[in-house]
């Protein structure tokens, strides 16, 4: 298989399982059964001949998954078969936990190191003293070497209670170390990031959207409210969707009133649902700002285009994905599920936006978008025009600067994260510190080492994200991942420039106060939404 098709594949892996929205269940295929018999036994003898003469041997489950996927791929992008561990992934992310030791890992470098990016506080790992930066050499006696993320991550989950051996290799540490960590409950917070970005200005970054996600939503507003939060920035950028459930109650939260925030429209007869805000007529009272990219899909096309068609907030950034199809989710045999494409959602205006899907390599690798003129005209609440048929347009298009190549280059040998490991292993330092002449002259040191090219003018011209990159990794390091996107915020220019928007976003409050429809805040957003689903469907229940 060449190098694009595998891409395309991965693309649609990923963009798959991150926007499953379902969860009701409609009515049986409608094939009439001597059909669907002589498919089914034209297939199973293709099956019996494979096995019997094909030149190798077979594995009987991975050529029937392969025919089911062939099979989806001729409905559309989002049609997709789970096999065990797809499913069992996705249950585990919906559910919000997992058994394991709570570190975040990743491979890196040329020798593809397994390496601890950070302990997560609070779990074993943490509480067994593993560091960001600590190399995972063995797992229960077996060399990790070679091994994918995939590979380690089963090794390190398992029963809760039970134990896994370590062995650790770590900058200035002379022998390696040993590990013996007792695996427990795993939380899996959808919102990893929720803090004061300015005096008065609060930041929440949701990078998904699972069971736990409008409960995690309701304690981070709570405590930026306490820190004097009185306007709110909500990040859904690169967001790949998620429970439609939660959508629906994130999305109330600054709603309210009992609105309309998405319906969905499919063939059978109970795809048609409608779904409402909580019928309270109380949203929160914070100007907000919603944040979006073309890696914004599903869910958060959901809430985006929610917030827009109700001109309750300026949505800010990039235009989004454009995924406006709903998925069910059956269960099927030996643990595996099929997730079938059943509708398609519209926003509160009328907005369809699934974005054309005719040429899926255009599909994945986002080079076509559809044309502005030829997107279906609907209407804000205020009268604002929208599109419809290729995601979420923004309010105010902000486009993120590509990165320098240099940067780049730095960024996929990891030469920042390990540059911040040994800079600690070395220096004592705490959240106070400067990028200073020294710090520069180890950087410059290091790289040499490391035998990348490079010249000085590339260090002079790139300072400013040399600053913002050493600062970020060494402060995540330290004191967590949350400290180190604290870091990075500093010069991420959509998220500045989006701070200048706030009086637009105040004047949207504004209207909507002097109307009615949006009465005073509570003190709490304890609320519940609500869904009101016609002929009694199901509620959605997974991704």
């Amino acid at each position: 298989m060449s190098t694009r098709p595998r891409f395309l594949v991965f693309c649609a892996a990923v963009l798959i399982i991150g926007t499953l929205v379902g969860g009701y269940f409609g009515d049986p295929a409608l094939a009439t059964p001597s059909r669907s018999a002589e498919k089914l036994r034209a297939f199973s003898s293709m099956l019996g001949l494979i096995q019997e003469r094909y030149m190798d041997e077979t594995d009987s489950d991975e050529v029937v998954y392969g025919a089911i996927r062939g099979m989806l791929r001729t409905l559309d992008p989002h049609s997709n078969f789970l096999d065990p561990n797809a499913f069992r992934e996705m249950r585990e992310e919906q559910r919000g936990s997992f058994s394991g030791l709570g570190i975040v890992i990743s491979v890196r470098g040329e020798e593809g190191l397994l390496t601890v990016i950070s302990p997560i506080e609070g779990t074993p790992a943490h509480r067994a003293g593993m560091r960001a930066g600590d190399i995972i050499s063995m797992i229960d006696g077996e060399e990790t070497a070679g091994m994918t993320i995939g590979q380690a991550l089963k090794k390190l989950r398992g029963k809760k209670g039970t134990t896994v051996d370590l062995i650790i290799t770590r900058e200035a540490a002379e022998e390696p170390l040993d590990f013996t960590i007792t695996r427990d409950d795993i939380p899996t917070t959808s919102i990893p990031y929720a803090y004061m970005l300015r005096p008065g200005v609060g930041y929440i970054k949701i990078k998904n959207f699972t069971q736990t996600t409008s409960d995690e939503l309701d304690q981070k507003l709570r405590a930026l409210s306490k820190q004097g939060m009185e306007r709110l920035i909500l990040d859904l950028r690169a967001n790949p969707g998620g429970l439609l459930e939660q959508a629906v109650k994130v999305s109330s939260r600054f709603l309210g009133g009992g609105k309309l925030i998405v319906y969905t429209r499919g063939r059978v007869s109970n795809s048609d649902q409608e779904y409402y805000g909580s019928d309270d007529k109380t949203g929160l009272r914070y100007p907000l700002i919603v944040m979006v990219n073309k890696g914004s899909a599903s869910a958060s096309e959901i809430v985006a285009g929610a917030i827009q068609d109700h001109d309750r907030g300026l949505v800010v950034g990039e235009n989004t994905w454009g995924k406006g199809l709903v998925q069910t989710v059956y269960p099927m045999s030996h643990e595996s599920a099929l997730a079938l494409t059943t509708a398609k959602y519209y926003t509160p205006s009328g907005r369809l936006i699934q974005r054309d899907y005719r040429s899926l390599e255009d599909y994945f690798t986002y080079a076509q978008m559809q044309d502005d003129e030829s997107r279906e005209v609907h209407y804000t609440d205020a009268g604002r025009e929208v599109l419809s048929g290729g995601g979420i347009t923004p309010d105010v298009e902000v486009e993120n600067p590509e990165t320098p190549e240099f940067i780049q280059q730095l960024v996929r040998r990891s030469v920042f994260f390990d540059f911040a490991v040994n800079l600690l292993a070395h220096v004592e330092l705490d959240r106070s510190f400067e990028i200073d002449e020294a710090i520069l002259t180890r950087f410059k040191k290091f790289i040499e080492e490391k035998k990348i090219e490079f010249e000085e003018e590339d260090l002079k011209n790139n300072f400013p994200y040399l600053e913002t990159a050493i600062r970020a990794e060494v402060l995540g390091n330290l004191y967590g991942l949350e400290e180190r996107s604290r870091a990075l915020a500093e010069n991420d220019l959509q998220l500045l420039q989006a701070l200048d928007l706030f009086p637009r976003a105040q004047a949207m409050l504004a209207a909507l106060t002097r109307t009615g429809d949006l009465a005073e805040q509570s003190e709490t957003p304890d609320r519940q939404s609500s869904s009101r689903n016609e002929r009694g469907a199901t509620p959605p229940l997974n991704q």
